[in-house]
């Protein structure tokens, strides 16, 4: 009924009071019929419910919520607990789920997992198998259950999925997890091939001289890695910290668009042979079963690369396989050094287009602030773009790309030791002012005041390969040789400019005020356009016309009286220094 005065519907009012008293009525008499209820038996009604959906295809999402919440906070302490928690986390990740009446078992395509269980809900025993093959004792998988730490559990499972989710059909995803696995096993022999140490630290030699570096085999739970560098450290990094500080990939397969010739069996002859240059030796993929797959091997690099167009390319020139450019964000080697994401600024970030300039603080407690001019590093050699993976379709390739990674990472290590983080050291009181510009690729200068005389001073360090780190000191009367030599020690230890500038900074005031000087005159001072520059495939790139030559350096040191500019400095290196390119393990055809 609608009254007549104001319009209130009565009838309506009335209907929704009642309803709402009815559910109230209700909800009181559930919260009295399950406060006398265990924690286990509201578990159990609420798995009775998402067993029963009114859609079948598509769980109540609010009641698979709800069941996570309450295993979360659930005691394991029954056979039934556990299972109920391992039947969630292989849900969560993708994954089936069998049982019988002790073991339960977490499968996908390529895999299962096998897991013993105690009558107590403990766990006896954890197995990984591979797809047709038996299978095998998992400690770490093993422990983490023991432990009850289910959320690590879950982490490593989903990792474990990743591994062997290999993309394609049923057929297809057999042979190429197939080939993975022969792929996985010339590399594990390649490792063990004799070699020379060149560090006293044997895993440190192996991870930075290693053919096939510091080898983490793969197994059945878990996936092959390679470490490829890892820069020194001052010995009180702890653990941790030693580890953050290792580049490393992993070795897998992914689909491709092109088809590749990928191994069906080993390609290393038997026993394994070694090259007079100390390579190992390899069968081509003609020479040994093989199969045309869409697919390829890929290292993914943990963590991604900065890497310049230059060193780039020459990835695709090793393999065969090219590694497309519009996959790429491209911006200043600098900026992707810093870690900052491409088109914002964080709070003390300079905006795009500005100089970076940087604090970094030094043992002893002094402090550099170092400039690197925007306009200098944004030119087309230093573009560069993060990358995630590499493309390869024969296990020679492997060494080759190391090397490779190895340079641009030495390049990259010795340009971050120049940017501390963003706002670190603001308003601090620096002892030296430098600036830092680019010559080549691999290759920067570093120009500052000098503290003996009032001029300035250019240190040009030229990264020949990541085991050849040159530097050569450019001021006027600096006529003692030793100098370079004892900075390129400096350098090559610590792969620092910080570092090495502090103790370039010493040595100038302790020995240059007495050291013989030569008087700077017009003769003595070459013309910087003249320099040349190391590329990364070793070959050497002129003057004003490489866009480089005219640098901010250059220009600092017709003050400085350059005598024996950068041509002696950065002279290339004989021959190339990746010498395993693809046309000499077997014809590019052949890929």
């Amino acid at each position: 009924m609608v009254c007549g005065c104001c319009g209130f519907n009565h009838v309506l009012f009335v209907s929704l009071l009642y309803a709402a008293l009815v559910m109230e009525s209700k909800i009181s008499k559930l919260h009295s019929k399950f406060a006398e209820k265990t924690w286990n038996e509201t578990f159990q009604l609420v798995r009775r419910c998402m067993d029963k959906p009114k859609d079948k295809s598509k769980p109540c999402e609010p009641l698979v919520r709800s069941l996570e919440r309450l295993q979360e906070v659930f005691n394991v302490s029954s056979v039934k607990t556990m299972r109920a928690r391992l039947e969630m986390i292989a849900r969560q990740r993708g994954m089936g789920f069998h049982l019988t009446e002790a073991t339960c078992y977490l499968t996908a395509d390529l895999f299962y997992l096998e897991v013993v269980l105690l009558p107590y809900g403990g766990v006896e025993e954890v197995k990984v198998a591979p797809h047709g093959k038996s299978p095998v004792p998992s400690e770490s998988l093993l422990r983490l259950l023991r432990s009850k730490d289910f959320e690590e559990f879950s982490v490593k499972l989903a990792a474990l999925f990743t591994q062997y989710n290999i993309p394609g059909d049923g057929e297809t995803r057999l042979k190429l997890f197939s080939s993975m696995q022969w792929l996985w096993n010339d590399l594990e022999q390649i490792s063990q091939l004799p070699s020379v140490p060149k560090d006293s630290d044997p895993r440190v030699d192996m991870i930075n001289y290693g053919r096939s570096g510091c080898l983490m085999a793969g197994k059945e739970d878990s996936p092959m890695t390679i470490q490829f560098h890892t820069a020194p450290t001052d010995g009180t990094e702890t653990s941790d910290r030693q580890e953050s500080l290792v580049q490393a990939a992993r070795v897998t397969v992914g689909v491709s668009e092109a088809a590749h010739r990928l191994q069906m069996a080993s390609l290393l002859p038997q026993p394994p042979q070694l090259d007079p240059q100390g390579h190992p030796v390899f069968l081509s993929l003609a020479e040994a079963p093989h199969e045309t797959l869409p697919a390829c091997f890929l290292l993914k690099l943990q963590p991604a690369v900065p890497m310049t167009v230059a060193f780039v390319n020459r990835l695709s020139q090793i393999t065969g396989v090219a590694i497309p450019h519009v996959d790429l964000q491209w911006a200043p080697l600098p900026k992707l050094l810093t870690g900052r994401s491409l088109g914002s600024n964080l709070p003390g970030e300079p905006p795009d287009g500005q100089d970076t300039v940087s604090t970094v603080h030094v043992p002893g407690g002094a402090a550099h602030r170092y400039v690197l001019l925007a306009a200098a590093w944004d030119v087309p050699a230093q573009r560069a773009a993060a990358v995630h993976s590499i493309p390869f379709t024969h296990p020679a390739h492997v060494a080759a790309l190391l090397q490779l990674l190895r340079h641009q990472s030495a390049v990259n290590t010795l340009l971050r030791s120049c940017v501390g983080p963003p706002g670190d050291g603001a308003g601090s009181v620096c002892d030296l002012h430098l600036e830092v510009l680019p010559e080549s690729e691999t290759s920067f200068s570093v120009t500052f005041q000098r503290p003996d005389v009032d001029s300035l001073a250019v240190l040009l360090v030229n990264v020949r390969d990541a085991n050849q780190i040159t530097c050569t000191l450019f001021g006027s009367g600096i006529v003692d040789p030793s100098v370079d030599e004892h900075l390129s020690c400096v350098m090559k230890k610590s792969v620092s400019v910080p570092a090495t500038l502090k103790t370039l900074h010493g040595k100038l005031r302790e020995e240059l005020s007495s050291a013989p000087i030569r008087p700077a005159t017009a003769e003595g001072v070459k013309d910087p356009s003249s320099a040349t520059v190391t590329e990364p495939d070793g070959g050497p790139t002129a003057g004003p016309e490489g866009g480089l030559a005219a640098s901010g350096s250059a220009r600092c040191a017709a003050s400085v009286a350059q005598s024996e500019l950068l041509c002696e400095i950065n002279a290339s290196p004989a021959g190339d220094s990746y010498p395993l390119a693809l046309a000499e393990v077997f014809p590019l055809p052949d890929q």
